[in-house]
């Protein structure tokens, strides 16, 4: 799990991300930060087998993975030292299969309150093609 703070003893934080240590299995997915912001997630990724489905085009699960993945590093920036999040509904449509290419995934927030959140993550293709849109609703947790 990405700790959600930038403490001044060199966690990793989400501003870290751009550029930074993002962990195995986000490595794995190849998704490379380009904006870690309050109000605004975005990463590119690449589509390739290693993440195909036995019918030959980007899994699912990836795609939820992606939106998983943006929409709480966007919503633990804002809420940032403060407390944590962590996904309580993740839904996720998929509009267009892809086998290969460059993608473009963008997160922003739709609700932000004390209690939850809930992001809007769209994945686009190459030539800006809607592939997914995800939205998450996040559980805010307040240290006790």
């Amino acid at each position: 799990m990405v700790d959600m703070t930038n403490d001044p003893d060199g966690s990793t934080g989400p501003t870290d991300l751009v550029g930074g240590e993002n962990g195995a299995f986000i490595d794995y997915l190849g998704l490379e930060f380009t904006s870690v912001e309050a109000d605004r997630v975005a990463a590119t990724w690449v589509a390739r087998p290693a993440l195909h489905q036995p019918y030959g085009i980007v899994h699912g699960g990836v795609h939820c993975s992606v939106v998983e993945t943006l929409a709480s590093i966007g919503a633990g920036t804002w809420l940032g030292e403060r407390g944590q999040v962590v996904g309580v509904n993740n839904n996720t449509d998929f509009y267009r299969a892809v086998s290969e290419g460059a993608m473009t995934s963008e997160a922003t927030p739709l609700h932000r309150g004390r209690s939850q959140q809930v992001w809007i993550v769209e994945t686009r293709d190459g030539d800006d093609r809607l592939v997914s849109r995800g939205q998450v609703r996040l559980q805010n947790l307040y240290p006790s």
